[in-house]
């Protein structure tokens, strides 16, 4: 008799990083209208209904691509620490980017946490690729959006960084 259904882990990769995401919506759901409004940002950037469906997407593709490599590696073992555990280090810094730059308006520290969660993004993308290659192709939008997310969180910086932080 199977205990765990064949379907549960690639649904609870998948959904996965959505927990941090979702976590991570209240902070910016309160901060919006509060803090970001009043903040000068580029004509290029987004309009802010654009991401949460982005990020919706890019989350179920990174967790899909996750237990792609889980599977090819045959779960949790020595072969998968590395490709898994650079995977998990890459969540744990996107999950902290909300808290940090719109919890706390630290929007330098928020740069770099994204800088950081790029890095870790690209080593990750780079070890999935020898295993299993769909699941690093799968990380490619996240890895674009990441570049626009560091841009715009540099201008938003640089433009903002001098303004005093209401009360």
């Amino acid at each position: 008799m199977e205990v765990v259904p064949a379907w549960a882990p690639a649904v609870g990769f998948t959904l996965l990083p959505h927990a941090g995401g979702l976590l991570g919506g209240n902070i910016t759901k309160r901060e919006i209208p509060t803090w970001y409004q009043t903040l000068q940002k580029p004509s290029w950037c987004p309009p802010n209904w654009m991401f949460a469906p982005v990020w919706g997407t890019l989350y179920t593709s990174m967790g899909y691509g996750s237990y792609l490599v889980w599977k090819e590696l045959g779960g949790f073992n020595e072969k998968s620490v590395v490709p898994l555990g650079l995977y998990a280090g890459n969540l744990a810094l996107n999950w902290a980017w909300t808290p940090i730059f719109f919890g706390a308006h630290k929007m330098g520290w928020g740069l770099v946490t994204l800088l950081l969660t790029t890095g870790t993004a690209t080593a990750t993308t780079v070890s999935w690729y020898n295993i299993n290659k769909a699941a690093a192709y799968l990380m490619i939008p996240y890895l674009a959006w990441l570049s626009l997310a560091s841009a715009l969180n540099y201008r938003i910086w640089k433009d903002n960084r001098n303004k005093k932080r209401p009360e």
